[in-house]
């Protein structure tokens, strides 16, 4: 099955105006979501913007962060150095090649263009190592030099190569021919962005994924290939063409949604970022409410429950709310508690945390399974991610994490502390409850919880 990349390009989109943590809340849902690839504008401001890429790389490990550069130096030099903490890393070099682009945006002829074409390339591959040569309006290129161009980007050791229609003229079978006649005389992998202003962008992008193309940039919102459409496109036609991306499909309606309404808050100056719940604000239960209605908001929640569940987590639901009106986080709380309770595969033993702010975070953590302690040391960015991945290594598996919650249950100095995580396994949500006067204990309690329940269903 041809697997096809996803490039997503919602942070580079020219109308949005989003804060710093708002752009780090979209990398830190995209890279949830699986894309291959989280795309960043060029640097501006060499201070600001190179922090923020910086302090994305500290959550994005599994996507490439890739990071604009094209008509200056310096522009390369600080594209590296903001990617030097990233796990994975590529620079784009961004340059026209028709000859109105190279004509007007960097004023060279043809024979010059190729020139720097290669100078471009070959610095940013002193700096980084992957480079994408992306031809921002190669539909309007001249066909011979359009391949000259790319053969002197791969030459100058370009991986990978991106076509792009920002006129929006070829219609989607035109389009994909021209991709892939383009790709096929190249041995790297060739991607496609292009533009919807006609409304075709995913025609042309899924017909030119039929053809040689392997990579297809993305957006939420703007005008190129929309996250969710493409996605919806690949799940529903992906087994009968032989399709597939490593997006997951279970994720993508709630991260897609999440980025809207941060788009649509930054436009009306509002302040978005708190916790990722999607609608579930909108859960307002209280005493006098069926066991009907309470199911039906822990399924808006994502949980699926057996009978037995349900009636326990009712049972739950009502003796909180005699108390208190009951929302999504005290839903979730009632879950994590009441919804199939296990024997523990694993349980606690001690954990041991070390952390401070000239120190990386590093954390000791044993678990008994039958009997026999296992102890597992690693280090992380801050604490409590340090304890998952001991964890994660102690059992040899890692699940993916869909929400963690903290929040105090109790006052004062010696205040009680309750984490609720959420974990996905096989499209299926387990929810882990932990309490404790403190948090780090809380969290790795109901990390722990929560994969006891995986483990003793699987099992």
């Amino acid at each position: 099955m041809k697997k096809i990349r996803i490039a997503d390009t919602t942070l580079c989109r020219e109308d949005s105006s989003f804060s710093f943590k708002e752009k780090i809340e979209i990398a830190r849902q995209l890279e949830k979501l699986g894309v291959d690839a989280i795309e960043l504008p060029e640097i501006k401001n060499s201070r600001t913007d190179v922090l923020l890429v910086r302090t994305i790389a500290s959550f994005v490990k599994e996507s490439v962060l890739s990071v604009a550069a094209g008509l200056g130096g310096l522009s390369i030099d600080d594209a590296a150095e903001s990617l030097s903490t990233a796990q994975k890393a590529s620079i784009r070099i961004e340059l026209p090649v028709s000859p109105v682009g190279m004509e007007y945006t960097c004023h060279k002829k043809p024979d010059k263009m190729l020139g720097f074409i290669e100078k471009c390339i070959k610095s940013a591959k002193e700096k980084c190592q992957s480079v994408e040569f992306s031809a921002v309006d190669a539909t309007r290129a001249e066909p011979d030099f359009l391949l000259k161009a790319v053969e002197t980007a791969i030459n100058a050791g370009a991986d990978r190569i991106t076509l792009c229609d920002t006129a929006a003229t070829m219609l989607p079978d035109d389009f994909a021919e021209f991709a892939s006649s383009v790709a096929k005389e190249f041995e790297v992998p060739v991607g496609v962005k292009c533009s919807n202003k006609n409304g075709l962008a995913e025609a042309q992008a899924i017909l030119a994924c039929r053809g040689s193309i392997d990579c297809v940039k993305t957006a939420v919102g703007g005008e190129t290939v929309s996250l969710e459409t493409f996605g919806t496109i690949i799940k529903n036609c992906g087994n009968d063409y032989d399709f597939s991306t490593g997006i997951r499909y279970t994720e993508l309606n709630r991260t897609v949604k999440q980025i809207n309404w941060i788009t649509a808050n930054a436009k009306n100056d509002k302040s978005t970022v708190t916790v990722s719940e999607d609608n579930t604000d909108e859960i307002k239960l209280n005493s006098n409410d069926e066991q009907q209605t309470v199911i039906a908001a822990v399924s808006k929640l994502g949980y699926d429950l057996s009978e037995e569940d349900s009636v326990k987590v009712y049972e739950e639901f009502l003796r909180v709310a005699s108390k208190k009106t009951v929302g999504a986080k005290e839903l979730d709380a009632i879950v994590a508690s009441a919804a199939l309770q296990v024997p523990a595969t694993y349980k606690l033993v001690s954990y041991v945390i070390n952390n401070g702010n000239i120190i990386t975070a590093s954390a000791n953590i044993t678990l008994q399974k039958n009997g026999k302690n296992i102890e597992g040391i690693e280090i992380g960015d801050g604490p409590i991610d340090a304890s998952f991945i001991a964890i994660d290594k102690i059992i040899g598996h890692h699940y993916e994490l869909d929400d963690f919650q903290i929040q105090a249950v109790t006052q004062g100095k010696e205040a009680m502390g309750s984490a609720v995580v959420k974990l996905r396994n096989d499209g299926k949500l387990y929810s882990g409850n932990g309490i404790s006067t403190d948090i780090i204990g809380a969290s790795i309690r109901a990390y722990l919880n929560a994969i006891n329940k995986i483990l003793y269903e699987e099992g």
